[in-house]
């Protein structure tokens, strides 16, 4: 029960040690030696005899491919993201396109496509105000304010970061956020998680929604759903496409 309650916070202990594979790992051991092997330091892995070629499914998995895709076909002029993996999300996009980065935390960097700028986006910076037509923040904006990464506490940081990030856009621009969904939650200091409608609330008079995904508990993909329709979630990841709406259209 304990091991479960860690996979969402990233720690597996089910990646770390499974003595039912010992026995195995014995005998893998006793044959590489008898045919001449020669073993320098014993560093048992013993997950990954039943483990299927990679992960296919889940947050990031699906997050990732799904928006680099949009972002893609829509071929903006300018694309910032805020706070995702850069060795995901960020990777995907500089295969194709330049991305600007921005971040709380520093960021050693050495790649032609891919540009950085340290930055807190709880805080008010005019520089930051209707600068892009396309912004993404992928499985980031649940930690703002919660100190985990360094950045200062605040309570209302994942509202002040949401209109931040709404504040950047150009009107017609897009946002690509995705953030937890399931059984709403303060989870200090990992991350919070929300009601599905929660970000369209916020979003109000502001944004509209273009399209809504989700990925559900069991990792899979679920497109071009509607918000209202979700099913009961404990820890579940929304995809949400917004339009930011012309002052005139509103």
């Amino acid at each position: 029960m304990l091991g479960a309650a860690l996979i969402p916070l990233g720690l597996d202990p089910r990646r770390w040690l499974d003595l039912r594979q010992a026995p195995r790992f014995l005998r893998d051991r006793r044959r590489f030696r008898a045919a001449g092997g020669r073993i320098d330091r014993l560093t048992p892995i013993l997950s990954d005899y039943a483990a299927e070629a990679g992960e296919a499914r889940g947050h990031y998995f699906h997050q990732d491919l799904l928006v680099a895709t949009l972002i893609q076909a829509a071929a903006p002029a300018r694309h910032i993201d805020v706070g995702s993996r850069i060795d995901g999300f960020v990777a995907h996009l500089a295969a194709f396109r330049e991305v600007e980065v921005l971040d709380v935390r520093p960021l050693r960097l050495e790649h032609s496509r891919i540009s950085f700028l340290q930055r807190d986006l709880t805080r008010a910076d005019d520089e930051l105000r209707e600068v892009t037509d396309s912004l993404s923040c992928l499985h980031a904006l649940e930690h703002f304010g919660l100190g985990r990464y360094g950045d200062p506490i605040d309570p209302q940081g994942h509202l002040k970061g949401f209109s931040a990030l709404t504040a950047m856009l150009k009107p017609g621009g897009m946002l690509y956020l995705s953030v937890p969904i399931g059984r709403a939650g303060v989870y200090f200091n990992a991350h919070r998680v929300f009601e599905p409608a929660d970000p369209l609330a916020w979003a109000s008079g502001r944004l509209d929604l273009v399209r809504f995904d989700y990925v559900d508990d069991d990792g899979a993909l679920h497109t071009q759903q509607t918000v209202g329709a979700v099913p009961d979630l404990d820890y579940g990841c929304g995809i949400y496409s917004l339009r930011r709406i012309a002052d005139d259209d509103r």
